[in-house]
C-alpha cells in the first residue's frame, strides 16, 4: 500500500526530485508523516525488455462452452477469453449460461472470488457490516439498472449460485454475492487509476494511442491475477469488448467495434459527502449502455456527463476514439448541488485547475481527481494525484513522438516494488491497457498470480475498426 506525506507543497518538491533522477542516480522515497526522504539504489528498473509495437498473441490451452453455445470461454495462459452471444439468446439466457459454465467447469473461480469479494466488503464497511445492509444496497442498485442488464445479471447469479442464498463467507458463491460482484465500483469502491492519450504531433504515425493503467485491489493473495478476463459481447452493431475479470458484466474498461474506448477512474468527494445509493444508478452499467449505443467518443462522453448527477460516486472516465480524447469529469448531484463540483467533458484545451499544468500538445492525462478549472480540487492535499500528474507531464515532454513501444517503455520504467514511493506503475497496476488506433488493436499487460512485475508482457486481446 502506498504511504503519502500530508503536504502537497512537499509532495511537489519530492516529485521534482524524483523526476530529476536518471537510471544511474539515486532516487527518493516519500514516507508518510514527513519522516524524511530516504535514498534508494535506483528509482528506475534495471530490468530490460525489448518491447515492440505489436502485442504477443497467446494460444488457448483449453476451450469450454455452454451446451447452448451462448457462452464460450477460451482458457489462455494469461487470461480468460470469453465470448457471450446475444445474437442467439436473450440477456437472461446468456447470463444463465455464463454463470452455469463457470460453476460447472471453473470451480476454482468461486474459491478465488468469494474471499476477494469479502475483502472488498470489509474495506468498504471498515470491517463492520451486516448482510442485511449490504443486500439492501445491492438490491436498490440492481433495481435501478436497465431491464436488459438486470435480467442478465439475475440469470448469471442464478447460474453460478445453484440456489444458494445469503451474504456469508462460507465457500459458496450465493445469488446475492454474484449480484454484488457486478457493482463493486458502485456499491463498494475501486482504488487508484491513471490514463494517458497521445495523438497528432506526439505520436510517430499521427494516430492516437491511449494508455489505461488500472490500479485495483488485487486481493491479499493476488486473487484478481488469477481471474483476468477479456469478454467479447457479441450483439451486432452493439458489440463491445470488456476488459476486467471473469464473471463481470459491467464495464471497468471497454471498447466497442467502432473503436470507442472508455474506462473508469475513481474520484469521490473531497468534502467527504455521504454516500447515497437511494435513487442512484450504477455508472459502470450505464457506461456499458453508452458503449453499446454510441459510435463516437464525444457522443459517449456527453451522455455520461449528462447522466452523472444520478450516479453513486464522483468519477472520471478516459474516453477516446480515432478522432478525439476526453475525460468525463462526472460529478454526483449531492456534490454539484452544493456548488462543490461540476460535471465537465474535459479535452486538451480545457483550462486546468490552479496549481497544476500540462505542458504538452496533442495529449491528455487523467488521474484520480477532477482537473478542469473551477471544479472540485482533488490535487491539494493529495500527493498521489499531484506526483503522478507531474510524472506523466515530464515523461511526455522527454520524447518528441511516441510509438506503442515507447508508451510501453514509458509506463514500465519504474521499479514496482517501492511501496513507499508514489508510482504510476505500482504494485496495484492490475492491467495496463494500450489501444493503438493506427492498427486497430488492443493490448493488455495483466498482473498474474505473482502480482505486478516491472516489465510485463503486453498481450494482443482484441481488434476493432481503426
Amino acid at each position: 500500500m502506498k504511504k503519502f506525506i500530508n503536504s502537497t507543497a512537499l509532495a511537489l518538491s519530492a516529485a521534482i526530485l524524483l523526476a530529476a533522477c536518471d537510471s544511474g542516480s539515486q532516487s527518493t522515497e516519500i514516507k508518510k508523516g514527513g519522516s524524511g526522504i530516504k535514498p534508494v539504489d535506483s528509482y528506475y528498473t534495471d530490468e530490460v525488455k525489448e518491447y515492440t509495437d505489436e502485442g504477443i498473441r497467446e494460444e488457448a490451452v483449453d476451450i469450454i462452452s455452454s451446451d447452448d453455445g451462448l457462452c464460450v470461454i477460451k482458457v489462455m495462459p494469461s487470461y480468460y477469453d470469453v465470448t457471450l452471444d446475444y445474437e442467439k439468446g436473450s440477456r437472461a439466457e446468456v447470463g444463465l449460461a455464463y454463470g452455469t459454465l463457470i460453476r460447472e467447469k471453473l470451480p476454482g473461480f468461486i474459491e478465488t472470488m468469494e474471499p476477494y469479494l469479502f475483502e472488498n466488503i470489509r474495506v468498504a464497511y471498515n470491517s463492520t457490516y451486516s448482510p442485511e445492509v449490504i443486500e439492501k444496497r445491492s438490491a436498490v442498485l440492481l433495481d435501478s439498472m436497465r431491464p436488459e442488464y438486470r435480467e442478465e445479471i439475475c440469470g448469471f447469479a442464478e447460474g453460478i449460485s445453484a440456489g444458494a442464498h445469503g451474504i456469508t463467507e462460507d465457500g459458496i458463491f450465493s445469488y446475492e454475492e454474484a449480484i454484488l460482484m457486478q457493482m463493486i465500483p458502485d456499491a463498494l469502491r475501486p482504488t487508484c487509476c491513471s490514463a494517458l492519450s497521445l495523438w497528432g504531433s506526439k505520436t510517430v504515425t499521427g494516430d492516437r494511442i491511449t494508455l489505461r493503467n488500472l490500479e485495483w485491489n488485487l486481493g491479499s493473495g493476488n486473487q484478481m491475477g488469477k481471474v483476468n478476463a477479456v469478454t467479447h459481447m457479441k450483439n451486432g452493431s452493439r458489440s463491445l469488448t470488456a476488459i476486467s475479470i471473469l464473471g463481470l458484466l459491467d464495464i471497468i474498461s471497454g471498447i466497442n467495434d467502432d473503436g470507442v474506448f472508455s474506462a473508469i477512474l475513481d474520484v469521490g468527494s473531497v468534502q467527504k459527502e455521504a454516500y447515497i445509493y437511494e435513487g442512484k444508478k450504477c455508472y459502470t452499467m450505464e457506461l456499458r449502455y453508452a458503449l453499446e449505443e454510441f459510435s463516437t467518443a464525444r457522443g459517449l462522453g456527453e451522455f455520461m456527463v449528462g447522466e452523472s448527477g444520478d450516479f453513486t460516486w464522483c468519477h472520471n472516465l478516459i474516453i477516446s476514439d480515432k478522432k478525439d480524447s476526453f475525460c468525463a469529469e462526472d460529478c454526483v448531484s449531492q456534490v454539484s448541488e452544493k456548488g462543490l463540483g461540476k460535471s465537465v467533458l474535459r479535452d486538451c484545451n480545457t483550462p486546468l485547475i490552479s496549481g497544476i499544468s500540462w505542458d504538452n500538445a496533442d495529449s491528455l492525462c487523467v488521474v484520480n481527481a477532477f482537473a478542469s478549472e473551477g471544479n472540485q480540487d482533488g490535487f491539494t492535499g493529495s500527493p498521489s494525484n499531484v506526483i503522478r500528474f507531474f510524472k506523466y507531464n515530464k515523461w511526455v515532454q522527454e520524447k518528441e513522438r511516441f510509438s506503442p513501444k515507447d508508451v510501453k517503455d514509458l509506463i514500465t520504467q519504474e521499479v514496482v516494488a517501492q511501496y513507499d514511493v508514489v508510482n504510476c506503475h505500482s504494485g496495484g497496476s492490475a492491467q495496463l491497457i494500450l489501444v493503438d488506433y493506427h492498427t486497430g488493436t488492443v493490448q493488455v499487460a495483466f498482473a498474474g498470480e505473482e502480482g505486478v512485475t516491472d516489465k510485463p508482457d503486453f498481450i494482443e486481446v482484441d481488434t476493432f475498426n481503426p
